[in-house]
């Protein structure tokens, strides 16, 4: 047997999970270089950070009570550093969800990790919706908080490498031989991983002029929501969610569709916007989705950390802290 003493880790990605794992390894003291084909301030399509609506609001088919309450911690502790990193500092954001494929609210299962969550009465639900419930959370602008991540994540003297690889060795070579690697590319997982249960996830949003500040949607058979954008002066409106398409154009049907659905579920607040004129941003990403759901857990010497499809920001921190945990196994613990 041989130990491993080496604190040198490459991280596959800089999407929000590869940054998020990189900043918690760096703070244990680990040697971390990130290798990845897009970094912060680029804007393509084929990754999904730079374009999500990112609010902290779980998806309620994709569960871990354990790693949205380490990972609410985090965005609480960020939050007080103030609104220059894209959080909306010591402003918890209200925000209500409507579901019209459910007739109640015993499936929601973090109820209690929010401030403020209580059940919608049938007065307050918006049209064609069985039941919801509202509660506080925190919205963020990608925009902001991405060179953000970075900035600190040099002053750690963490390295970053543009590279398209091919395999994890690559990424491994390329970071000089690092002991462990961190597998955070998203859709690349379906071949740097050899995983066929990766997928992308079509989505298509507008940023909107406007000065609205809840978050507000409906979940089931109609998929709608508006996330104000901190720091932006608008608001994310949106939404549609399809496997499969790898259809980057703006769909200028679909625009005026989210915007009919969007105006019923907040009661016109959207009435006076003109999809042409007060469009600040059109918006299609690929969320980096997995059939089989999240994966973290680790295979040799590799921690695989995707699949997280809408929810990256959601599970960002606390699935850093696991993946930290995976590594800290790695490494203190002999191989065979």
């Amino acid at each position: 047997m041989t130990s491993i003493p080496e604190r040198s880790v490459v991280v596959v990605g800089a999407g929000i999970i590869g940054l998020a794992s990189s900043l918690i390894l760096a703070k244990a003291g680990y040697d971390v270089v990130i290798v990845a084909r897009d970094l912060p301030g680029d804007l393509n399509t084929a990754w999904a950070s730079p374009f999500a609506g990112a609010n902290i609001i779980p998806p309620v088919e994709m569960g871990n009570k354990e790693m949205l309450r380490e990972s609410i911690a985090h965005w609480q502790e960020i939050s007080k550093a103030g609104p220059a990193n894209g959080v909306k500092a010591l402003q918890p954001v209200k925000a209500t969800e409507h579901y019209t494929d459910r007739e109640n609210n015993d499936f929601v299962w973090y109820r209690d990790l929010y401030p403020s969550f209580r059940d919608l009465e049938p007065s307050e639900l918006a049209p064609g919706c069985k039941t919801g419930f509202t509660f506080q959370t925190w919205i963020i602008n990608p925009d902001v908080l991405l060179p953000w991540l970075m900035d600190c994540l040099n002053g750690f003297g963490v390295q970053t490498i543009r590279a398209e690889v091919k395999s994890l060795d690559e990424a491994a070579w390329l970071a000089g031989g690092a002991s462990v690697i961190v597998n955070a590319s998203g859709l690349g997982a379906k071949s740097l991983a050899n995983d066929p249960d990766v997928a992308a996830y079509r989505g298509q949003t507008m940023l909107i002029k406007s000065d609205y500040d809840e978050v507000k949607m409906i979940q089931g058979s109609e998929y709608t929501y508006v996330i104000p954008r901190p720091l932006s002066r608008g608001v994310i409106i949106g939404g549609v969610s399809e496997e499969g398409s790898e259809n980057n154009a703006i769909d200028v049907e679909l625009k005026q569709d989210i915007l009919r659905r969007v105006n019923r579920l907040t009661n016109g607040a959207f009435s006076h916007v003109d999809v042409e004129r007060d469009v600040m941003r059109d918006i299609v990403g690929f969320r980096p989705g997995r059939r089989t759901g999240i994966r973290v857990e680790k295979e040799g010497r590799v921690v695989h950390a995707y699949g997280f499809k809408g929810a990256g920001y959601v599970y960002s921190f606390g699935a850093a802290n696991q993946i930290k945990r995976l590594v800290d196994s790695i490494v203190v613990h002999p191989r065979l």
